[in-house]
């Protein structure tokens, strides 16, 4: 019997949609079976799952509202079927903010909610200036510039390092 995973995903300008079909596509692979859904259209149950994966980007240091809700509602479940989160932002583009254990919007993220994932990540987004709306260009150049990122208006940069989404991919697969 395959084992059935659900995976519940927010996001902004699409990295956290393409970071989670990588995931889909991995469990795939392995033999699950495996669904994707945006937090937008999700109407089914956690326990309608074996192991539920959920997913969210940062903007502006904060998680989707959306996401936060879903998990503060449903923790009971969560706690009762096999889970994973994973956190999409641009501070993950620095090593040294690249885990769970070092990301300050991740852990920021767990102390509020106060749920804590069978499994967690934090990958490093993409930046793409000229598909952000002129306020959230500005808002994001002058974040990048504090933080010593790349300000140009015309970069277009894939932070995401895939080795590690198929790394945590495997580990739901194995959990």
């Amino acid at each position: 019997m395959k084992t059935k995973i659900g995976i519940l995903y927010a996001t902004v300008d699409g990295q956290t949609l393409k970071i989670a079909n990588k995931i889909k596509a991995v469990l795939i692979e392995k033999g699950n079976e495996a669904a994707l859904f945006s937090i937008e259209d999700f109407n089914g149950e956690i326990s309608d799952y074996d192991k539920f994966i959920i997913g969210s980007s940062i903007r502006y240091g904060k998680h989707n509202a959306k996401i936060i809700e879903f998990i503060n509602h449903n923790k009971k479940k969560l706690n009762t079927t096999k889970n994973a989160f994973f956190s999409v932002n641009l501070v993950a583009r620095k090593p040294e903010r690249a885990t769970p254990e070092t990301n300050p919007y991740f852990i920021k993220f767990l102390n509020e909610i106060n749920w804590v994932p069978n499994q967690s990540a934090v990958f490093a987004g993409k930046l793409d200036y000229q598909t952000y709306t002129f306020t959230d260009r500005l808002l994001i150049q002058m974040i990048m510039w504090m933080t010593k990122g790349p300000t140009n208006s015309k970069t277009n940069i894939e932070y995401t390092d895939w080795e590690k989404v198929d790394q945590f991919s495997v580990l739901i697969n194995n959990m």
